[in-house]
């Protein structure tokens, strides 16, 4: 029967082939090149945010301790993509493990759920020392701070733990390619020959509670953040104020609205090449944007990455006869 023949061939697909770009072959080493130099200054930026701040009594407040998980966060979600990224851009056919497709999805839904409340949280932390200075060490204490990150943690971890085993739990009969440049809900979904109605629901309620919820708090924040701003007395502490809401406004709508376009409608009509390219905004421009966006317009940071640099020099200069 039909049925029996779909369970053979279900039981066929042990593995999958991740595509990537593959009908623009040449463009794969111009966008190995790319990637690869993206991935290391994104390595590179955010190890030195958390070098920095771990190392600074001075920097370890809510504000920098909550910039501190996002560079955690940044550094994770790309070590999980971005190898298995370069190895799909380098070779003609890679395949990737049904495990391995699981975990990569797994991490991706953590991370990128993770990301989603903790941009919502630092939104707030601001919202607190901008609009109520006088009670900001009361409001955003350190209990507050503990319960904000730690919800951000577990409500990763579980968003990630039901997707991912509700997706793995359906009948995959074949083709076994996926058209995408590694393991994601939405391309991952196509391949499944089962009704996901009932899925497509829950990603549709799940994604407008991980990715719409904390945007739009993030967005009331910012409201209220720039009345405060504009009735500052001082011009350049309004400039200043004001440039920096907009550089994480920009980093924010990028991640929230390009990760709200890819999951709203997981079974969606875009083209997988337009599915790629929405794609690699959240995973591969935020996790590099966000430590420049948020640190090095920060000038505590700054002062403390050249206090650090100076104290290596005065180090090496002393150990050298």
């Amino acid at each position: 029967s039909t049925t029996e023949m779909k369970r053979q061939n279900q039981s066929c697909v042990v593995e999958f082939i991740l595509l990537g770009f593959s009908n623009f072959p040449e463009l794969q080493v111009q966008l190995f090149g790319i990637f690869l130099v993206i991935y290391v200054v994104t390595l590179i930026g955010n190890a030195i945010i958390i070098v920095v701040i771990s190392l600074n009594e001075s920097l370890q407040v809510p504000m920098y301790l909550f910039l501190l998980n996002l560079s955690v966060v940044e550094v994770s979600f790309s070590a999980v993509i971005m190898p298995e990224m370069l190895v799909v851009l380098s070779t003609e056919k890679t395949i990737i493990s049904f495990v391995g497709c699981f975990a990569q999805m797994y991490f991706i839904l953590l991370f990128g759920g993770t990301e989603c409340f903790l941009l919502g949280a630092m939104a707030y932390d601001r919202f607190a020392a901008i609009c109520h200075p006088l009670n900001y060490q009361v409001i955003m204490n350190r209990g507050v701070f503990v319960k904000l990150v730690m919800f951000s943690w577990i409500s990763g971890i579980m968003v990630a733990t039901v997707q991912t085993t509700w997706v793995f739990s359906f009948l995959f009969c074949g083709p076994s390619e996926i058209n995408h440049l590694f393991c994601e809900t939405p391309p991952v979904l196509e391949l499944v020959c089962a009704d996901t109605f009932l899925f497509e629901i829950f990603a549709f309620t799940g994604t407008i509670l991980i990715i719409m919820v904390p945007f739009l708090l993030i967005l009331l924040s910012y409201t209220r953040v720039l009345f405060a701003i504009l009735k500052m007395p001082s011009t350049t502490g309004r400039q200043k104020a004001f440039s920096t809401c907009a550089s994480h406004l920009t980093s924010v709508t990028l991640f929230y609205g390009t990760a709200n376009t890819t999951y709203l409608q997981p079974k969606s009509g875009y083209s997988p090449e337009t599915t790629k390219l929405m794609s690699l905004a959240y995973t591969l421009i935020t996790p590099l944007l966000n430590p420049l966006i948020y640190s090095l317009r920060n000038s505590e940071i700054k002062r403390a990455l050249i206090k650090e640099y100076v104290n290596k020099l005065l180090l090496i200069q002393s150990c050298l006869p």
